[in-house]
């Protein structure tokens, strides 16, 4: 399988904090039919990034975070934005999920004013997610579906960043995960910055259904949102796009861009405070196959300057992208 750039068509990117515009150019290489972006600036979605995508033919749907922890201004607040090709599909709906909701849903029994500020702090984070559905304006005739219209499900989000805070990523997934249930039928696409490293319980619960009873992450649980562990799972069939082919078909270069245990990229993120795997492209498995990927940068690279972005890179996160191909009934 080729990882060349030129491979990358019907695909999705994943890119976060993506503000200067000199990276628009750089989209366009590849006919792409999905941009994720899962932390944009709001002034920068509404004077750049929307009325740009637009001429290149994107329809753009954007989610700006909530405002309950936030003291900033409101034309900074940042959040989530997909865009897609008009001339190939067409909006159904879409709804912004607030992990501040079932958040308050937990906050408002408690009886004293001291465990409702205590939860408050704790689980009110502002983080979102968008939840895109689309029908596409072309038919599924000739490959085994008698013509029917295929519909999609694409999910960006961006969850809370602080590493102390395990159980309340584990919650904001959790709850993303029983939402997206409604979805089954379809071809799924679940993308973003989950700020979490491979082997995380987060990790685990989307990547494989369910969190070992022992893991370490829920040793962090001082409000007991996760308890009973026995409810981390799912039966959704998300399979993480980069773990899909194995190191087995990669070449020597490749692999060393693959985590040897979790088949996860070594890096997706390279800050002075961090330097990890936090982005992931997850898909259903049922319905869609991996056909390529967009090939990962090679940390020699990226050591080169002292961190992310840079003047050759204008985001301390790297694009991650994947072409799919409809898995038919036949």
């Amino acid at each position: 399988m080729s990882f060349k750039h030129s491979r990358i068509r019907s695909s999705l990117i994943v890119s976060n904090d993506l503000w200067k515009p000199v990276r628009v150019p750089m989209l366009f290489q590849h006919i792409l039919l999905f941009f994720f972006f899962d932390q944009v600036q709001s002034d920068h979605f509404d004077d750049f990034f929307s009325p740009e995508m637009e001429k290149h033919g994107y329809q753009a749907i954007f989610k700006k975070k909530t405002m309950k922890a936030f003291g900033g201004n409101m034309k900074t607040i940042d959040g989530c934005a997909t865009f897609f090709r008009r001339d190939k599909f067409e909006h159904v709906r879409d709804f912004g999920f607030e992990f501040n909701e079932p958040a308050h849903s937990l906050i408002e029994p408690l009886v004293s004013s001291a465990q409702k500020n205590n939860a408050f702090n704790r689980l009110v984070k502002d983080n979102i997610a968008q939840i895109v559905v689309l029908a596409a304006k072309f038919s599924n005739q000739g490959i085994g579906n008698s013509g029917k219209q295929l519909s999609v499900c694409v999910t960006n989000t961006h969850i809370n960043v602080h590493q102390d805070l395990t159980d309340v990523k584990l919650f904001q997934v959790h709850k993303l995960l029983a939402v997206l249930k409604a979805f089954v039928k379809i071809p799924m696409l679940v993308c973003g910055d989950f700020n979490s490293i491979p082997g995380s319980a987060l990790h685990s619960l989307l990547a494989y259904g369910k969190v070992d009873p022992g893991h370490p992450d829920l040793a962090v649980d001082p409000l007991g949102i996760l308890q009973p562990t026995s409810k981390l799972n799912h039966d959704l069939p998300l399979v993480s796009a980069y773990t899909s082919f194995g190191r087995a078909v990669l070449g020597l270069e490749h692999r060393r861009r693959i985590h040897p245990v979790t088949n996860e990229p070594r890096v997706t993120s390279y800050t002075e405070e961090f330097v990890g795997t936090c982005d992931y492209i997850f898909y259903s498995a049922d319905s869609l196959m991996v056909e390529s990927l967009l090939e990962l940068l090679d940390e020699r690279i990226l050591r080169r300057n002292t961190a992310l972005p840079c003047v050759e890179w204008s985001s301390d996160h790297i694009a991650l992208a994947a072409e799919f191909r409809l898995i038919t009934k036949n």
